[in-house]
């Protein structure tokens, strides 16, 4: 991954970790959700973020909701990062399940 490519990376995931966390009752549905990475494609069109989504009754439910609202989580971000961006990327969600992952390799060993 290039320099370009990580600052951008770096700035999306640190706008969207705000993002989530004023608007976690409305979108998320009360759940606590992080994004764990942001991985920008070559020429910055797409951003593939990995969230990681806690608290939730339903995780795939808060993930459904955080996918339908991907157009006003761009919109927002674009107004965020216009100054630094001349094109917002598309963004696509991924859970990242590499904690529970963790957790059950822990609890094998155990």
């Amino acid at each position: 991954m290039s320099i370009r490519q990580d600052k951008i990376a770096n700035v999306i995931k640190k706008e969207l970790g705000i993002y989530f966390q004023k608007h976690a009752i409305s979108i998320c549905k009360g759940a606590m959700v992080s994004v764990t990475t942001v991985r920008m494609s070559p020429d910055l069109s797409i951003a593939k973020i990995y969230i990681s989504i806690f608290g939730a009754k339903d995780n795939e439910e808060s993930f459904e909701n955080i996918e339908n609202n991907s157009k006003a989580i761009r919109h927002y971000l674009s107004q965020v990062v216009r100054n630094q961006l001349r094109k917002t990327p598309e963004l696509h969600f991924y859970i990242d399940d590499s904690f529970d992952y963790a957790k059950k390799i822990d609890d094998l060993l155990k």
